[in-house]
């Protein structure tokens, strides 16, 4: 009953749950399935438990084969089908969510530090931005995630999952905005004293705003 309530919080800057690009939206898919799969199977139980407590001790005896289609059929066979249904979905919407190689994908560069993130992009030597990472907007980017020090993590929920940043190489995720506008991500994963403060902004611009802000590189 509370579940209900509960939801009604999940938009917001951070929410996982309030998808703002294809990426974000399957992995949003991904956890509403795997809640309903979670809640049916969790109501069966619950409904097994329930009809035990109710039923007297004559009852069960002379309905044995009844007993054996409710523990083995419903107890045992319903949930691992369900769950082995949820696994093969997750498995196959994973490899969706993998990068590949499209000719209209954007190469950026995220590098992480104690404690902030600094930005390079492949469509424009030498230009680099701090705490802020410019991408367009409709179309597939590719985060090359690294970092200059400790363990950190990209992620920015709204337009995908996050990802480990780990010295001495590079991860790649992919990202992608619908619509122009400003998005927010954190580094998920502790890395010090100031962990609380790192932060970015992910700016998604139009065709006409990205052009502008390529031109932005150095000559």
């Amino acid at each position: 009953m509370l579940t209900p309530l509960a939801l009604s919080g999940c938009a917001g800057r951070l929410s996982a749950l309030d998808p703002a690009g294809p990426v974000a939206e399957r992995i949003a898919t991904l956890w509403w399935t795997m809640l309903a799969g979670s809640t049916a199977i969790l109501a069966l139980v619950m409904l097994l438990l329930l009809i035990a407590f109710l039923r007297s001790p004559k009852s069960r005896q002379s309905e044995a084969r009844q007993e054996r289609f409710w523990i083995y059929g419903l107890g045992l066979a319903f949930p691992l089908v369900s769950l082995a249904a949820l696994l093969i979905y997750g498995l196959v919407l994973g490899e969706a969510l993998l990068p590949r190689h499209d000719g209209d994908v954007v190469t950026v560069r995220a590098q992480a530090r104690q404690w902030s993130w600094s930005f390079s992009y492949a469509d424009a030597a030498g230009l680099r931005t701090q705490g802020v990472l410019h991408i367009p907007a409709g179309r597939p980017v590719d985060v090359e995630i690294t970092t200059l020090d400790v363990i950190h993590s990209f992620w920015a929920p709204r337009l995908a999952g996050k990802l480990d940043a780990i010295p001495g190489q590079a991860n790649v995720l992919r990202i992608e905005a619908s619509d122009p506008g400003e998005y927010h991500g954190v580094s998920a994963e502790f890395s010090g004293t100031g962990y609380s403060g790192d932060a970015f902004t992910v700016i998604a611009h139009d065709p006409t705003g990205w052009d502008a802000f390529l031109r932005r590189a150095p000559q």
